[in-house]
């Protein structure tokens, strides 16, 4: 990847203007992009496909643990602790593997895209995550769930399925799902007659009474607490969005179909001044390619589609990585930290990240550009002049 570099604003001038930072519990230590990121013991950070819960001022990354020569799960999700975001702590395993051949999550399978919130009514902590069972490719398509007393684990598995079976999406009518029958016979893959039968729902029906499919996912909790399950559904041809019940471990059956027959998945969502915003990226396997942007002013939509989100050098590829999450750090209005992955499927261990601040346009549209080192409390002050800029 071709890095560049972005200049803020010096250090020293900008404490003399904002001196209420100095009890600011963040470091002026740099993240830096792409890098080797080590944790409290000198390891890169193995925390893939992952997620972050803030809790109690302190934050939690969890992601999944990838060994030298496969992505298959031979540990579990790992969990990090860290107060300002730069020096991290490896807590261990917070769900680990099963020795079980019997277990859905026995060694081997595959465990993808963990995210954990915190349910506020039952004290728990949740985490739910893709799961394929092992020896089956990925046709299980199922979304795993895991709770726990402690943030950092151990967490204990509860079980997968599809989602919602037999429940109907609250954005699929009757009209599309009668266009089937109308049909002489299913549209030659990857045809306009195909891809319009995928959109109008072929696969939704194929799957309704047995629960829909879920593969790369993530979680959103809202400002009232309702938590929804984001997920690459209809072999990752469409994204659901999926209420969860009020105890966060099933889902409460109202859910809708978003870009239908567009190839989306890796979901990262978060809220702004009232408008929803989700970056995703198109299905290429492994490969790096441009990312999505989509907004609406409710989660349930109606969901608009904006142009690639990434700026600058590489950005057709973004950056090399693809989206994983979308972390809103408190404390810091307006700034939130999009979370990538850069992977290396010939050796998953050594798999990188990206995290960048997410800047605005004008009119509050999100965008992404290349910085190969930050700092938050500089950007911080940084994007307040610049708003303040734009103000006057």
């Amino acid at each position: 990847m071709k890095l560049f570099f972005h200049r803020l604003i010096p250090i020293a001038a900008l404490l003399a203007a904002m001196g209420a930072f100095a009890c600011s519990p963040y470091t002026y230590q740099p993240i830096r992009s792409g890098e080797n990121w080590p944790d409290d013991r000198g390891e890169h950070i193995n925390a893939h496909g992952g997620g972050i819960l803030v809790h109690d001022g302190t934050f939690y990354w969890y992601g999944e643990h990838k060994s030298e020569n496969t992505s298959r799960a031979l540990v579990g999700v790992t969990c990090y602790s860290s107060k300002d975001l730069v020096n991290w702590k490896y807590e261990g395993v917070a769900l680990s593997v099963s020795d079980d051949p019997e277990s859905e999550i026995t060694r081997g399978c595959v465990l993808e895209r963990p995210k954990v919130i915190f349910n506020r009514k039952t004290g728990k902590y949740v985490m739910w995550f893709h799961l394929e069972l092992k020896g089956k490719g990925y046709s299980a398509a199922r979304s795993g769930v895991a709770v726990s007393d402690s943030p950092a684990g151990p967490f204990t598995y509860l079980g997968s399925d599809r989602v919602n079976p037999g429940i109907m999406a609250e954005n699929v009518t009757e009209k599309d799902l009668a266009y089937f029958d109308a049909l002489p016979e299913t549209p030659k893959e990857w045809t306009p007659e195909w891809l319009t039968a995928v959109s109008k729902g072929l696969f939704f029906k194929r799957d309704f009474e047995g629960g829909q499919m879920a593969r790369d996912m993530t979680l959103f909790v809202d400002d009232d607490g309702k938590a929804y399950h984001i997920y690459a559904s209809e072999e990752n041809m469409t994204l659901n969005i999926a209420e969860l019940s009020d105890d966060y471990l099933s889902h409460s059956g109202r859910y809708v179909r978003v870009a239908p027959a567009g190839q989306n998945e890796a979901p990262a969502i978060f809220k702004r001044n009232g408008t929803y915003w989700m970056i995703t990226s198109g299905c290429t396997g492994w490969a790096p390619n441009a990312a999505r942007l989509f907004s609406a002013p409710s989660i349930f939509g109606p969901w608009k589609q904006h142009p690639n989100p990434c700026r600058g050098d590489q950005s057709e590829i973004t950056y090399g990585g693809q989206s994983t999450y979308i972390l809103p750090v408190p404390g810091k209005k307006d700034l939130f930290i999009f979370m990538a992955d850069i992977w290396r499927p010939r050796h998953p261990i050594d798999a990188r990240y990206i995290w960048l601040p997410i800047q605005f346009d004008a009119d509050g549209t999100p965008y992404l550009e290349w910085m190969d080192t930050w700092n938050i409390k500089e950007y911080c002050i940084y994007f307040r002049k610049m708003r303040k800029k734009k103000l006057d």
